[in-house]
């Protein structure tokens, strides 16, 4: 089977190499959809998980599929089953042995940790199942800010996590949310899944924009800031210390989103602003939850995906995701 590896900085290569046999403790899962996750882009950029490797990686994480092996000692799943993968067991796709853009993939170890395959509600379909791990993703990052309904939050970044935080923050009833990215492509989506407005930060800054839809609050009693409560930074770019300025005093923020480059921030401002800055990794508890909120909710996804490759293009499904301004989610698909 074909499985693309990363072999150094922007070095990306499909390889042929021989299905998997499920060992005692393992099973062996056919893939059916996987998206393709702004961290691969970031790991073909490095070269790795956190640069050059010296080893060949594989990539994908995002995914769903079928149990078609199963080892002698994993007990709780059968055969034929369709499960969702927990990439941050055995690290799939994300400096592991294994990666889940193929047609077959090995779970190592189930039996230790069964927590690694979730079995997927009978009525939702593969193309869902990928997408539950970016929306875990979002999820936490929107838990971590504690935005309550009432709140006006401003999110920075429509990519798959910033519009997955539009969905949660939607479904968790919070109606102001103000989202800011460059591609127009990408605000027509967030706009399409209940973002109130979307701007173009280069034709629209945020702190004008922010005070026209929010209004002002005095900071101190004399200086006016908009009166946006929670910031959620999902798009990588260098805005946290534009935000700390203009911010209002207890605003908080949150940060998603890898951030390529170190930025400066001025900690006297956020001393006498009493800001709260949080930052969100992955997803402790929240594949579960997203998976029980598609269930009970009627949440149309459909803007979150922009385009479906099948398998063996793969090299033009990466090309497509890293045009931004083209491109949400990109979602490759194997044997269902």
């Amino acid at each position: 089977m074909k499985v693309p590896f990363v072999h150094g900085p922007n070095d990306l290569r499909i390889e042929e190499i021989a299905p998997p046999e499920a060992g005692p403790r393992d099973a062996v899962i056919r893939v059916a959809t996987v998206g393709i996750c702004g961290s691969d882009l970031n790991y073909v950029a490095l070269g790795g998980l956190a640069g050059p490797t010296d080893r060949p990686m594989p990539l994908g994480h995002e995914l769903a599929g079928t149990i078609t092996q199963l080892g002698a000692e994993v007990a709780g799943f059968s055969i034929g089953e369709r499960v969702l993968l927990n990439p941050t067991f055995n690290f799939v796709g994300n400096g592991g042995t294994e990666g889940g853009f193929a047609t077959e993939l090995l779970i190592r170890d189930l039996a230790g940790s069964p927590e690694s395959l979730l079995p997927m509600p009978a009525a939702m379909d593969f193309d869902t199942g990928a997408l539950i791990e970016p929306l875990a993703v979002a999820r936490h990052g929107v838990k971590r800010l504690g935005a309550k309904p009432g709140d006006k939050v401003a999110v920075f970044g429509a990519g798959p996590i910033g519009l997955g935080a539009v969905v949660s923050l939607r479904q968790l009833g919070i109606e102001d949310v103000v989202v800011f990215d460059l591609s127009a492509f990408r605000r027509e989506r967030a706009l399409a899944l209940g973002a109130r407005a979307a701007f173009d930060p280069r034709e629209n800054p945020p702190e004008p924009a922010l005070t026209e839809l929010h209004g002002t609050d005095l900071l101190y009693g004399t200086i006016p800031k908009p009166v946006t409560t929670h910031y959620l930074e999902a798009s990588g770019a260098p805005v946290l210390p534009e935000i700390v300025e203009y911010a209002r005093f207890g605003a908080i923020i949150a940060v998603v989103s890898i951030q390529k480059k170190p930025v400066t921030l001025n900690l006297q401002t956020m001393l006498a602003k009493e800001m709260t800055l949080i930052t969100s990794m992955a997803y402790p508890n929240e594949l579960p939850e997203v998976m029980r909120m598609l269930s009970e909710s009627k949440i149309d996804l459909a803007p979150m995906v922009s385009h479906h490759f099948p398998g063996d293009d793969f090299m033009d499904a990466f090309a497509m995701a890293k045009q931004q301004d083209q491109a949400a989610k990109v979602l490759v698909h194997y044997s269902h």
